[in-house]
């Protein structure tokens, strides 16, 4: 298994920084890349998108939100071993 399809673990999705990369989004939702940038296309991305130019971005918070993790409260760390 190669690094890019490994699933992240709770701990490297809080780890993540505010915004991700397309693929990165793609991998945390175990989508490959023609999927990603077909939904991208097609307006269908299950992530609000954030754009710069050629590049696309995910809020790290709503990839969170989609795959039911909670957001850690402001001012405090997240308590990955109560998950």
């Amino acid at each position: 298994m190669t690094e890019e399809s490994k699933a992240f673990t709770i701990r490297e999705l809080y780890d993540l920084p505010a915004a991700v990369h397309l693929m990165t989004a793609a991998r945390a939702l175990h989508m490959g890349r023609t999927m990603a940038y077909d939904l991208v296309r097609r307006d269908e991305f299950p992530c609000r998108l954030l754009r710069y130019g050629g590049t696309y971005r995910v809020a790290t918070a709503d990839l969170l939100e989609l795959l039911g993790v909670p957001l850690p409260e402001p001012g405090r760390p997240a308590a990955v071993e109560s998950i």
